[in-house]
């Protein structure tokens, strides 16, 4: 391949070398997938050392492992919000219906049914909503909610075992 002045002072920044070479690797293999080993050699022919290439790869199976939590986050935020609109909806239609056989208008149920659509609104705002710092220590107490329940179970396991032996 014949190079030129030109090819030679082209400069990329890391994001633009990065996805030049995403590119590049994602041609040359037919499925798109690379073993650990070609991986490695891949990162030894850049100059990137063995612990630099571990090093990554940890840090991407963390990222990749909190990226799996969140999707199961906001799916369970979703199915929370679900249930809400659904006691809304059913709760509310007995109660306009009861305030109409009482009243024949609407009176009292209407209240309830704005003050309660105003705030089932605002959750269904923040449910919604998958970035900045509330979102954050939502997933964080979700996190942490999920972690004490499995270690609870974990030991009541532990416990029974213990137990029955």
């Amino acid at each position: 391949m014949a190079t030129n002045d030109s090819q030679i002072s082209q400069v990329y920044g890391s994001e633009d070398a990065q996805a030049i070479l995403q590119i590049a690797i994602a041609q040359k293999q037919e499925n798109g997938e690379l073993s650990r080993v070609q991986l490695f050699e891949i990162a030894a022919e850049l100059g990137i050392s063995e612990q630099d290439i571990v090093a990554a790869e940890q840090q991407w199976l963390a990222h990749r492992g909190e990226s799996t939590e969140k999707i199961a986050f906001n799916a369970y935020r979703r199915r929370q919000l679900q249930k809400n609109v659904t006691k809304y909806g059913i709760i509310n239609t007995f109660l306009v219906l009861l305030n109409l056989a009482g009243n024949h208008e609407l009176s009292w149920s209407l209240f309830i049914l704005l003050t309660w659509g105003l705030g089932l609104s605002l959750n269904a705002w923040n449910v919604y909503q998958s970035e900045g710092d509330d979102y954050e220590q939502a997933f964080g107490r979700w996190r942490l909610k999920k972690q004490v329940g499995e270690s609870l179970g974990t030991a009541a396991d532990k416990f029974l075992k213990w137990l029955q032996s």
